[in-house]
């Protein structure tokens, strides 16, 4: 009989832990995405799409479907799903890992405003006196910014909003990372950039921009992260694997326990 692991995911590490997993014959890997694009990527194993209904859906899904562990892979900014899963784990019993890619770290040179709200983001725009912005902080966050006066806004996000809001200046770059640093460089040089909005996502794949902001003396007025739930962290899936190995081996034992001699 297969274990059922569920991983919470849509991020870089949730597929690469599906596709490590997925060599594991003992193992059934059930990938759950959001749905928040028309056409996913799909993972390896098994996959659905769409939400569980807050902690008691997820809670309930996971009795039914009889999952002996999650992982949390979803992404930093998902406080959501990640407060849900550690309520319905712990309702269900279920072992629960957090992983996550580690947060970006100032380094010397950069001119780094850290911001908890988007609204903390529009007065620095404004009292900063930016002209030029790129804006990467996701097709559903935007509406905050539509409404500043004197500001041309590059809205850089993987697929279009809809609707879009009413900006007086803007101009809508569609791209997915990642993105190297030659082109980051190039981007910022040809539009002219003074100033980075984005969140403190973490990881490889859209970090150059902030390498070439630094180079350039860039302001990037970056989003903290959202407070999460205390539970099992790995910061890599290497990590994850360490995690769930132990689990497996526990579940070895229950389906084959030692027998006394006699």
């Amino acid at each position: 009989m297969k274990e059922r692991i569920l991983i919470l995911g849509g991020t870089t590490e949730a597929y690469a832990l599906a596709e490590a997993l997925s060599n594991h014959e003992d193992l059934r890997v059930i990938n759950s995405l959001a749905g928040r694009t028309s056409d996913p990527r799909l993972p390896a194993g098994e996959t659905r799409i769409g939400g569980f209904g807050g902690p008691e859906g997820l809670t309930e899904y996971l009795r039914e479907q009889r999952i002996r562990a999650v992982f949390d892979a979803t992404h930093p900014f998902a406080a959501t799903m990640g407060w849900n899963a550690h309520q319905a784990c712990r309702e269900a019993g279920v072992p629960l890992l957090r992983l996550e890619r580690p947060a970006w770290m100032p380094e010397e040179g950069d001119r780094w405003e850290l911001i908890q709200g988007w609204d903390q983001g529009v007065n620095a725009l404004q009292e900063g006196g930016s002209r030029r912005v790129l804006l990467a902080v996701g097709r559903q966050e935007l509406t905050p910014f539509a409404g500043l006066d004197g500001i041309w806004f590059l809205i850089r996000a993987v697929t279009a909003p809809d609707p879009m809001p009413d900006f007086p200046a803007a101009e809508l770059l569609l791209a997915r990372g990642p993105f190297d640093l030659d082109s980051e460089r190039i981007l910022l040089d040809d539009y002219g950039i003074d100033t980075i909005v984005c969140k403190n996502s973490g990881g490889g794949a859209t970090a150059a921009k902030l390498i070439a902001a630094r180079e350039r003396g860039i302001r990037v007025i970056l989003h903290q992260r959202p407070s999460r739930p205390a539970v099992a962290l790995a910061t890599s899936v290497e990590g994850a694997l360490n995690w769930l190995e132990i689990r497996r081996e526990q579940w070895r034992c229950e389906r084959e326990p030692i027998r006394a001699a006699g």
